[in-house]
């Protein structure tokens, strides 16, 4: 629920500011007629005069500012009173932080002002705004109308008769059925009740009806300010997020002292919790809803344990939906991302670890003479999610340590292919006479491989001394190829493809020392020397990588275009890197046939 921070007396423990204080320089006369209640009840009129000295260094006879404020209880005859004659007085009580208001009492010694004005400054002084006049006469002295009158009207003469002529109150309510707030944490109400320094300023001095033709004691006596108790009650400001508060950049304590620092709650920070604990931005930070109690929690990111703080993004939140908009700040555990959620480059992800462990990300073990320098992106060593490092031309092994099968002569440039049909001795380059025959599909399940288990576990790829074999279509990130795109009208029949045809990929066989690939022709675009029947014939990928892959990409089950060279002499249709292979889609079918139709001439 949306918390609020109990009501108190903000005035308590802080002195206030004036213009002027009796007796500042020397000891001074003055008169004043006693309390009403103090009087013989058989008296009348309003009795006789009492006259004392003040002096603000003496402190039997002094009466500073900060009587004003002590408690009322405890000192109920301690007050403050200004110099003598001065028409124009100020009292400014100055806060270290800000806080809400809820209204002011000033209970006056000397007669009420006949005309004042309370005013409240939200920064710090700089700038100042009217809570509410007060006077005798609210049109004649400042052009409003009385709220006797007005209902609303900023100007009231409610608190400005000089009678009584001590103990008079003025009273100002901040929250009044004219200044209704549903949400006392809405702009509207922060605006009305917000503020970090109260102003009085006393601007036309009364005398009390009681002087007569028969004063002994001299007028001037009795011309002057004085204020026993100032109240200011409210509490401090919290958004909505917090029920109490603690010390905030003071050292004096007093007690019932009302503090400016909020103990925060619903995951929030800040002096007014006006923002998002450090791990906590996931969503915008909102005050809470004083209307509905709806505490409006900050949500905590999702960092998987690597980062101490996030901060939020609104192009995020967009992109999301407004679902999440957490980015994790300086992730730790060698991680990266919004959410800590991949490992960095060098790095791939423990599959026998949660994502929330620090030892989640390994560094990769890559051979440094069989691994490849220039992989599609310079900065990875090996695949972020399996730790296959990326192999130079005719190297094999998931640190890419040994010569792939029907390859030799491991070194700086890779392995170098067998100068014969089939495998040859990876040392030396001699050929074998058996033949090795491997029957490895590049999509789909391994039939012919009895180690490799069917499960993804940590153990997901078991790797003997011959050969790797791996699903493409299950693991299609194991195969890296740079394919061919298709450019311009002109680039393509540069290409001079001697066939192009429409074909399902149904399964592929490694042959040791070359790829053999079983397609079914759906439909023929252009052949030339090699006549191509629309039924099931092989095809014969010349770039037959060190994962095992064909390259270009051929998932058994996928539809695709195919252009590409021919093998005259053996009646075989040829696939390599500048073969162009993608997945079929009608008007990509229809792109290149008008090309064939028309552009290549």
């Amino acid at each position: 629920r949306a918390c609020n921070p109990p009501v108190g007396n903000l005035a308590t423990g802080r002195a206030p500011v004036t213009l002027t204080t009796c007796g500042q320089n020397s000891t001074e006369l003055y008169c004043s007629y006693p309390e009403q209640n103090l009087l013989h009840h058989t008296s009348h009129g309003c009795g006789q005069p009492r006259c004392t000295k003040c002096n603000a260094n003496q402190p039997d006879n002094s009466h500073l500012p900060a009587d004003m404020t002590d408690d009322f209880f405890a000192n109920p005859v301690s007050w403050w009173q200004s110099a003598q004659g001065v028409h124009r007085e100020e009292i400014r009580l100055d806060f270290e932080t800000e806080f809400y208001l809820t209204h002011v009492i000033a209970v006056f010694k000397s007669p009420r002002p006949a005309a004042m004005v309370l005013e409240r400054s939200q920064d710090h002084g700089q700038t100042w705004r009217p809570y509410k006049y007060f006077s005798v006469n609210c049109t004649a002295t400042f052009g409003l109308q009385d709220d006797l009158i007005e209902d609303g009207s900023m100007c009231t003469s409610r608190y400005s008769d000089a009678v009584p002529c001590t103990r008079g109150e003025v009273i100002y309510r901040a929250l009044s059925p004219a200044n209704k707030i549903e949400d006392p944490y809405s702009p509207e109400a922060q605006d009305l009740l917000k503020l970090t320094n109260l102003r009085l300023l006393l601007l036309k001095r009364q005398e009390c009806p009681c002087h007569g033709s028969g004063l002994v004691e001299k007028p001037q006596r009795f011309a002057h300010y004085a204020i026993y108790d100032l109240i200011v009650r409210g509490s401090c400001f919290c958004n909505g997020h917090a029920e109490e508060c603690e010390l905030a950049n003071r050292t004096g304590v007093m007690e019932n002292m009302v503090h400016g620092k909020c103990v925060c709650r619903h995951n929030t920070a800040g002096d007014h919790c006006e923002k998002c604990a450090p791990l906590y931005n996931d969503q915008p930070w909102k005050p809470g809803d004083g209307k509905t109690g709806v505490p409006n929690e900050c949500r905590k990111c999702r960092c998987h344990n690597h980062a101490e703080s996030c901060h939020f993004d609104l192009s995020v939140w967009l992109a999301s939906g407004k679902r999440s908009g957490g980015v994790c700040d300086n992730c730790k555990h060698n991680t990266e991302g919004h959410r800590c959620q991949r490992c960095k480059p060098g790095y791939y992800r423990d599959r026998g670890k949660p994502m929330s462990s620090a030892e989640v990300c390994k560094p990769c073990a890559c051979q440094p003479m069989g691994s490849a320098n220039a992989t599609f992106s310079s900065s990875w060593r090996c695949h972020p999610r399996t730790g296959f490092c990326y192999c130079k031309p005719g190297v094999a092994g998931p640190k890419c340590d040994r010569c792939l099968v029907g390859y030799w002569g491991f070194g700086e440039n890779g392995c170098r292919p067998c100068d014969c049909a089939r495998d040859c001795d990876q040392h030396t380059g001699r050929c074998f006479n058996s033949e090795p025959f491997f029957n490895i599909p590049t999509g789909g399940q391994i039939p012919d491989l009895i180690q490799t288990p069917t499960n993804e576990s940590e153990e997901e790829w078991k790797w003997n001394d011959h050969v790797q074999g791996f699903s493409a279509l299950r693991h299609p990130e194991k195969c890296v190829c740079k394919e061919k795109v298709l450019g311009s009208v002109t680039d393509f029949c540069q290409m001079k493809y001697a066939y192009v045809i429409k074909a399902r990929i149904l399964s592929a066989h490694d042959k040791g020392t070359h790829a053999e690939v079983v397609v079914k022709v759906k439909k023929v675009l252009k052949s030339g020397k090699v006549k191509i029947a629309r039924n099931n014939r092989s095809i014969y990928p010349e770039s037959w990588t060190n994962r095992g892959c064909t390259c270009p990409i051929l998932n058994p089950g996928t539809d695709y275009l195919i252009a590409g060279q021919e093998d005259s002499r053996t009646g075989k249709l040829l696939v390599n890197m500048n073969s162009l292979v993608k997945p079929w889609k009608a008007y990509l079918g229809k792109q290149v046939s008008d090309i064939l139709r028309t552009g290549c001439k």
